[in-house]
């Protein structure tokens, strides 16, 4: 191939926003050469490779755009420290039917169990199927839609959040909400009712939030909405992290 038609061509490729296909057009040309492979192959085998990267980089920028504090997945997970929770269960439903059926998970357990690990390997498995998904920790998510409410700009949020296949809620339980904090996440998760799916931890077994939440009957409320359609985990035993951290000073 000359020069002029190698600059035509990449030209063209940039105009046409296909970088892939501009890195492998070449090299398969080659292979199409050596296989005998017609002209439509060839090409198919090129725009194949260019919608492949395409979506593997939009999975990529999901990803980031989550937020996750950390990626984990579940094959990292030691499901034997934690025999009180159902492998089965869990990649039934890293397989997002929930997330189709507008249901939502809630994982229940004392500190250090390995909720944030699950319900962040969950998030990560719908980002891997092209799904949009947003990370917070529950204080997180008060704060922004507080800082919202003051710009009043709390309504462009709320339709943000409802862009979201899937939200997931951190460390609820920890520490006590303000009636306004707690009346805005009732807000939120009232808002995603039946409309996009959540997953909420929390060390808190559901008759206890009413110690964060402060009142009794807006906790009622959040609840039956809560639960109306979810999966609930709940994950009994000893720190998964307090076992790791033993088991590394036996190591040492």
């Amino acid at each position: 191939m000359n020069t002029t038609t190698h600059m035509l061509i990449q030209s063209y490729f940039k105009q046409l926003k296909m970088p892939q296909a501009s890195k492998v057009y070449q090299s398969m040309a080659r292979e199409a050469e050596d296989n005998n492979l017609s002209y439509e192959e060839y090409l198919l085998g090129v725009l194949e490779q260019e919608i492949t990267q395409r979506e593997s980089n939009r999975i990529q920028r999901g990803i980031r755009q989550a937020g996750f504090p950390v990626i984990k997945t579940l094959d990292s997970f030691d499901f034997k420290a934690i025999p009180s929770l159902s492998k089965q269960k869990v990649l039934k439903l890293a397989g997002c039917e929930y997330i189709k059926n507008l249901e939502n998970v809630i994982l229940v357990g004392n500190s250090g169990v390995g909720k944030t690990h699950i319900a962040t390997a969950l998030a990560y498995e719908a980002c891997r199927k092209g799904m949009k998904v947003k990370f917070y920790t529950v204080a997180g998510l008060i704060n922004e839609m507080l800082a919202a409410q003051q710009e009043y700009k709390l309504n462009r949020l709320e339709k943000q959040f409802l862009s979201y296949h899937l939200v997931v809620i951190d460390e609820l339980g920890y520490v006590p909400f303000s009636k306004t904090g707690a009346e805005l996440l009732f807000q939120f998760c009232s808002a995603r009712h039946e409309r996009g799916s959540l997953i909420i931890t929390t060390n808190l077994e559901f008759p206890k939030w009413t110690e964060v939440l402060l009142d009794a009957q807006l906790t009622a409320a959040l609840l039956d909405r809560l639960t109306h359609k979810a999966h609930i985990l709940n994950i009994n035993g000893e720190s998964y992290r307090f076992k790791q951290a033993l088991a590394k000073q036996t190591t040492d």
